[in-house]
């Protein structure tokens, strides 16, 4: 009951708010149009007085004569008690006033408003309070061409109730009212009725209950057609939103578990939906930050896109027996490389798929660049071998010593190359298999003194000293291997190129939660600024011929700083001011 009475008041208070308005506005429009003939009414009274003042004056030739007293004898036959009339010139001078004896006195009257509408509009009339009389008046002014005659009423009790409006009218309008008060009231009642029967048809059917026991009056009118009409849409609709959900979760499921940026468009270019790798990709590409994803179409490296959506936005598009129309290139954006792809549907409807193919990208190239590298790398040692022996086995006579000194250098040949296929090997494990390095805590400094201990030799031969300065408290989560690759090919690096005579250090210079820093430097003459950006790249020599004599690979540094990645530390280079050369990295404790 207290759905249906709260319907039924809505019903009612729309209806009785539309009536009530109508009603109004005829009530106000009746007021306006009685008052405003009423108004009408005495004004025409004190027009026609102003128009027997004005042919008076005509017959007369007050206006030469200048003979205004001459006007009291109106008085007694102005139709009007208490009838004011004022003659003054069109500058707004008084010359008659029958209320004052001496018009001398009185202030000019141009600025009066019944005085100023009848300059400007031929008659005019106000209610006021006289500024000469102190009275109030209902004031009537007519402009005669070369004068101005003012006709004024005392606005006292009289002429009040002479414009004041009959309330018969209203009387009949309320009456009228409460009759249509009664008859909304019993038709919204009725009409509720039928709506609060549909109303617990249509509950009953959302909840699949029985609904064979409803009103069966309710099955004879018009909404009985109604009922069987929400029926057959009710069993229609549960079937699609059921197997529209399904669809819906498998298809955004789908969609967040990709890794790639993808989105569906319509053919007017609106957003139909689009996963957040789809907004995070743009936001790479694009120079400005953007949650929308039509952004795409004012972005530069997707005008392909644009351009080809355009194309075949106008023509028919049949796929039946060929694939869809479809484009798909690459672009470079800050060092990464996107793949985009779009896909045009019959229905003009288009697909946008952004794919991060940095890393294959990357290790494409590389590896492109690797092997080309490799090839020339391995050309030297390899002819040199080759040279060697065919020397040999071309010249039976040699002497025993040169056989002997044609052999050291092919087996030195040899010993290059294997340094530099392992090298090769290593630096692949490291980027293509990482995960398969053991990590477990080390002591680093025995990881130190095992490379010294090794390279101590080579050190004594050119003169050079080393310093350690880390502790035995120091302990990395690390691999030994690699860490071992680190500092030996760091101490290579020097004794190969940093000169005789120099000082090696290396030593832990600040620590905090996660990760222990280091340097590793040298005392050596360092390299020039222009080169210090590349040295850590693949087979990058500063002087090409001086590193070859010096037996480097040119892998190196790559390795030490890929290790180091590897361990989620960093690594950078620079030249010393005192001299040398100066490698700052970290390694991670856990």
């Amino acid at each position: 009951m207290v759905i249906q009475r709260t319907f039924r008041r809505r019903i009612f208070t729309n209806f009785f708010v539309v009536f009530s308005i109508f009603t109004l506005a005829v009530l106000g429009y009746q007021y306006d149009r009685e008052k405003s003939y009423r108004t009408g009414q005495l004004e025409n009274k004190l027009d026609n007085i102003s128009e027997v003042a004005h042919r008076y004056i005509e017959h007369k030739k007050i206006f030469e004569t200048g003979d205004f007293k001459s006007l009291d004898t109106l008085k007694s036959l102005l139709p009007i008690e208490n009838t004011r009339l004022t003659i003054m010139n069109m500058d707004g001078k008084v010359l008659y006033d029958s209320f004052v004896a001496d018009v001398k006195h009185i202030e000019n009257h141009l600025l009066r408003p019944e005085v100023q509408k009848a300059v400007h509009s031929g008659k005019g009339s106000s209610i006021r309070v006289s500024q000469t009389t102190n009275q109030k008046f209902y004031y009537y002014a007519k402009n005669c061409k070369n004068y101005v005659v003012r006709t004024a009423a005392v606005y006292n009790v009289d002429i009040i109730k002479f414009l004041k409006t009959e309330h018969f009218f209203l009387f009949f309008v309320v009456f009228l009212f409460l009759l249509m008060w009664i008859l909304l009231h019993y038709t919204t009642r009725r009409l509720s009725d039928f709506i609060i029967k549909l109303k617990d048809f249509a509950l009953k059917a959302g909840l699949n209950e029985d609904i064979s026991k409803m009103d069966s009056n309710f099955q004879d009118n018009e909404l009985g057609v109604i009922r069987r009409q929400i029926i057959q849409i009710y069993d229609n609709l549960k079937t699609a939103k059921d197997e529209l959900t399904g669809e819906k979760e498998k298809l955004y499921g789908h969609l967040q578990v990709l890794k790639e940026g993808i989105s569906i468009f319509s053919p007017e270019k609106h957003k139909i939906l689009a996963n957040s790798h789809f907004i995070q990709f743009i936001n790479m590409i694009s120079d400005k930050s953007t949650i929308s994803a039509e952004h795409i179409f004012s972005i530069p490296e997707f005008s392909k896109i644009v351009e080809f959506v355009d194309q075949y936005r106008g023509q028919d598009i049949q796929a039946q027996h060929k694939e869809l129309p479809q484009i798909e290139y690459t672009i470079e954006k800050s060092e990464k490389f996107f793949q985009l792809r779009c896909i045009i549907f019959v229905d003009k409807s288009f697909e946008v798929l952004i794919s991060d193919v940095t890393r294959p990208e990357k290790q494409r190239l590389l590896k492109q660049q690797l092997t080309s590298n490799i090839a020339h790398e391995l050309k030297t040692p390899l002819s040199s071998i080759k040279g060697y022996l065919e020397t040999l086995i071309n010249n039976q006579s040699i002497p025993i010593d040169k056989q002997r000194y044609f052999l050291e250098k092919a087996f030195a040949q040899s010993e290059r190359l294997t340094d530099l296929l392992n090298d090769i090997s290593l630096l692949n494990n490291i980027e293509d298999a990482g995960g398969l390095f053991e990590f477990k805590p080390l002591m680093l400094k025995p990881v130190i003194r095992d490379v010294i201990e090794n390279l101590k030799s080579r050190l004594t031969n050119k003169n050079m000293e080393y310093r350690i300065e880390v502790d035995n408290e120091v302990v990395v989560n690390g691999n030994e291997s690699l860490l071992f690759s680190v500092f030996q090919n760091l101490v290579e690096n020097s004794i190969n190129y940093s000169g005789d005579n120099t000082v090696i250090s290396i030593r832990k210079y600040l620590e905090d939660d996660k990760f222990y820093y280091f340097q590793y430097a040298d005392s050596g003459n360092g390299i020039s600024e222009e080169h210090l950006p590349r040295i850590f790249e693949r087979f990058y020599r500063v002087d090409y011929g001086r590193s070859r004599e010096n037996g480097g690979t040119g892998l190196g540094l790559s390795i030490v700083k890929n290790a180091i990645l590897l361990h989620k530390g960093e690594i950078s280079v620079r030249n010393r001011v005192e001299g040398g050369l100066e490698f700052l990295f970290s390694l991670s404790k856990k």
